[in-house]
């Protein structure tokens, strides 16, 4: 049992030296959305990346590692934080090939593989946009962010200084459990992330946006996230056939239930449409976010004679143009989109990149205290400039505006 929780807490001394000799990195399985969700019910391969070193029985590496508790614990707070000091469940271990993908739902270390997996895959996602490794905003006080897979009857998720703890929904039952949500995880890496790239207050943030933006961030990651997964990109364009300017499983993507959204990011709030509840504040920014990437997708679609709809003749797309029109110029046979489908994905990756690059790359731009909306759309718009979207700046221009963000 020592030699397991030492594989745990310590990034090095576990393993059988296979991790050492696999440059392509590291094979787990994880639902791109929760099973119950109809086209979701098995896990993806993921890999993920060998920047971090061997990735060892915990699982863990260099950057994270999962504890999973043995007794219920007490969700960490201000006077409590990592490392957790009580009794561990054995660490799961990678097989004979240094991979965990052997490790399936079935199996009771499924909840400690894919809680790490999709906490590790959002920072490779995140540090491939900003193009550097993030360092964690807590060290050196800690070196590593510490995961806990579950906490029974916690019917939340968090993170905080050096960790990231999950709980469950109710009813209980096989995918109650937040660590097989991807989303859930998702936004929680969203907050660390954007707490390490844009640094935390100094003051009490009044005055400032900064926790509104956090939410709606932690939203947009998390979306994001959904679209490197090929089962959900494959599924919502062949849902669709190729049409996102109507609602579709995008504003799903945070489902607990069949009928229970977490978040949205499909819809037509304006700034003066919310309150000043920080969640409801957020939704403005974030559905602005969404905008361009619709926006950049579909002038992509036209670029490529893949769409007749030219989004440069509107200011916002997606909310001026009248749906039957848009059916319209996407009205194709089953038949006939397959021929595109591919051709389609590929123009939705590059959208979903250059929106990413512009987004992580704009919070070299921002500060803490003094963070409004307005400030991050203007250091969005900056980064996007400086880098893919400046091909599309007026259009990412003007969906901020229609939002009332600008």
């Amino acid at each position: 049992m020592g030699a397991a929780l030492d594989a745990i807490t310590h990034s090095r001394g576990a393993g059988d030296g296979s991790a050492l000799e696999r440059p392509l990195g590291t094979r787990f399985l994880v639902f791109p959305q929760p099973s119950f969700i109809p086209g979701y019910e098995k896990p993806e391969v993921v890999w993920i990346g060998p920047s971090a070193g061997p990735i060892l029985a915990g699982p863990s590496d260099s950057r994270m590692y999962v504890a999973n508790p043995i007794e219920p614990k007490i969700p960490y707070a201000s006077t409590n934080l990592p490392p957790y000091r009580g009794f561990l469940r054995p660490p799961a271990e990678p097989g004979p090939d240094g991979h965990f993908d052997h490790i399936g739902p079935d199996s009771p270390a499924f909840l400690s593989t894919h809680s790490f997996a999709c906490a590790r895959r959002v920072l490779d996602i995140c540090e491939s946009y900003v193009g550097r490794p993030i360092s964690w905003f807590f060290e050196p006080t800690l070196e590593r962010l510490e995961i806990v897979p579950r906490i029974p009857h916690w019917q939340n998720a968090q993170s905080g200084f050096g960790f990231l703890e999950l709980g469950e929904s109710e009813p209980e039952g096989p995918t109650s459990c937040f660590a097989l949500n991807f989303d859930a995880v998702a936004h929680e890496m969203g907050h660390l992330v954007l707490l390490s790239e844009l640094g935390i207050l100094e003051g009490d943030g009044s005055g400032s946006d900064f926790f509104s933006y956090h939410e709606a961030i932690a939203d947009f990651i998390s979306l994001l996230g959904l679209l490197q997964f090929d089962t959900a990109l494959d599924r919502l364009l062949r849902r669709t056939r190729g049409n996102l300017l109507l609602h579709n499983e995008l504003d799903k993507f945070a489902e607990l239930s069949d009928e229970k959204q977490l978040r949205s990011l499909n819809n037509s709030l304006r700034v003066s449409d919310v309150s000043q509840e920080v969640h409801d504040q957020s939704k403005p920014f974030a559905a602005g976010l969404f905008d361009c990437l619709i926006e950049v997708y579909q002038s992509l679609l036209f670029e490529r004679g893949l769409s007749k709809i030219n989004p440069r003749k509107f200011s916002d797309l997606r909310q001026q143009m009248a749906p039957a029109l848009i059916e319209e110029g996407f009205r194709a046979s089953a038949t006939s989109y397959e021929l595109t489908h591919f051709a389609a994905k590929a123009a939705l990756q590059e959208a979903r990149d250059v929106i990413g690059e512009a987004v992580t790359r704009s919070w070299t731009y921002l500060d803490p205290d003094s963070l409004t909306f307005e400030a991050a759309a203007s250091a969005f718009l900056e980064a996007a400039w400086r880098g893919r979207g400046r091909a599309y700046i007026d259009q990412l221009e003007d969906c901020m505006r229609w939002r009332g963000i600008l």
